[in-house]
């Protein structure tokens, strides 16, 4: 069998942290095995549906390293739906309704209110012809339903939360199409995933009942059901899904300049019983993911922890990974002396900054005036290779009997302008011999 998944977004908007995370699981249980990750737009709603948004789900994905098989959209797909619509409703599976909006309402207060299920009643299944043609006469067209099968339980093995039972009559008939003609997510979501072969879903835990009232449906098609992994929702650091949260788009963390890696290591393994780690390549992630990791309890998702894991594969990147994004001068030894300090690649412009100067740095007291004097003497005999802070910073020792803080922190001053910052055994040699003489030099 090869293993297919689908990643099914509606393009009425970008993508977001949430259906983040089930494109990565999506991709990622595909790679895995070896087989084929589709990309699937749900533009069932063509008055939200946008190519702009569609646009932007494929850039998202495009810069997340999730490259999907194929792509098809669900608007090109309609004379297939009608097709299996038909077979439906001539077996008896979906049937029209025309109660109004309002009534519904009213139907599922009542429910309520005398402690029932708000459950559809199915009274649309009474309706005579002649019933049926009076509600036509008033103007109105029907919402179609699918009729569940009340007689067959509903249960699968899920790959995440087990094993799952519904009883099918304490379940609605779905709506599966709009009394304008468009569809709902439902029945097009069943017949795609029939059609493409689809294997495995893997979605939010959200979708528990869609999925029992789907199942019947890949019966009443004739089809077996994929194998169904839904995951638990995530959830903020204050613990509940903030909006901004729920919001936030993935073109936001690349505007922020956050590593791709950053996102797919931790949303591969939040909610699961395998560390969060930083890499550079997916392959351990692909080669460990597991459903069989994943917990029922909510995954948190820390944007604290993202930015530590961000900066933590900045710091593992090699300079092939980042030429191509680094100002022109910048060596593999530039980016090596500097990489320790950033939080995020683009960090280094700043950095570079102090190589190249100018910079400002503090006016020293008369004894450190005196000290970085005899500093620029020695600077100026010794030979500026790769070991020149070494012989320079020992020469001054001997020669001051300077240690510590006190032999260091006013070279580093003077020739960077910072109390902290890169290693000056790295440093040093890049900022060249004559600009390092002037630093010194500039009392």
């Amino acid at each position: 069998m090869t293993v297919i998944t689908r990643f099914a977004p509606s393009p009425t908007g970008q993508l977001h942290v949430g259906n983040l995370r089930a494109a990565i699981h999506n991709w990622m249980w595909a790679r895995k095995h070896g087989g084929r990750f589709l990309l699937r737009l749900d533009d069932t709603d063509t008055e939200r549906s946008k190519e702009e948004y569609a646009e932007g789900i494929r850039t998202d994905l495009a810069w997340l390293g999730l490259t999907p098989d194929a792509e098809v959209r669900q608007s090109d797909r309609f004379a297939l739906y009608e097709t299996r619509f038909t077979e439906l409703r001539a077996a008896g599976r979906v049937y029209p309704c025309y109660e109004s909006a309002q009534e519904l309402d009213l139907k599922r207060k009542v429910q309520l209110g005398r402690g029932l299920p708000p459950v559809y009643d199915r009274a649309a299944l009474a309706l005579t012809a002649e019933a049926s043609a009076a509600y036509e006469a008033e103007g109105r067209t029907p919402h179609w339903r699918f009729r569940l099968d009340h007689d067959t339980p509903i249960a699968w093995d899920d790959l995440v939360r087990g094993a799952q039972h519904f009883d099918p009559k304490l379940l609605s008939d779905p709506v599966i199409r709009r009394a304008d003609g468009s569809w709902l997510y439902m029945l097009p979501s069943v017949i795609d995933d029939v059609d493409m072969a689809i294997t495995h879903v893997v979605r939010g835990e959200d979708h528990v009942t869609n999925t029992a009232t789907q199942i019947q449906m890949f019966a009443a098609l004739g089809a077996s059901p994929p194998a169904f992994a839904h995951e638990a929702l995530l959830v903020g650091s204050e613990g509940k899904l903030s909006k901004r949260l729920g919001s936030l788009g993935v073109s936001a963390f690349r505007e922020q300049g956050l590593e791709a890696m950053a996102l797919i290591a931790l949303l591969a393994r939040i909610g699961t019983s395998d560390p969060v780690v930083p890499v550079v390549d997916p392959a351990s992630l692909i080669a460990t993911f597991d459903f069989a990791h994943f917990g029922r309890a909510p995954a948190r998702f820390d944007e604290g922890e993202l930015a530590l894991l961000n900066q933590k594969i900045v710091h593992l990147l090699d300079y092939e990974a980042v030429k191509n994004r680094l100002r022109s001068g910048m060596s593999a030894a530039a980016w090596a002396a500097l990489r320790p300090n950033l939080h995020i690649v683009a960090d280094i412009t700043d950095w570079w900054k102090i190589v190249t100067g100018p910079i400002s740095a503090p006016i020293p007291d008369a004894e450190d005036a005196d000290y970085l004097a005899a500093a620029a003497a020695t600077l100026a005999a010794l030979p500026f290779d790769a070991d020149v802070w070494q012989a320079l910073t020992q020469q001054l020792k001997e020669q001051t009997g300077r240690k510590g803080k006190a032999l260091f922190l006013p070279l580093r001053r003077a020739l960077t302008g910072l109390d902290h910052g890169p290693d000056m055994p790295a440093l040093l040699p890049l900022i060249g011999r004559d600009e390092a003489l002037k630093r010194l030099s500039a009392i």
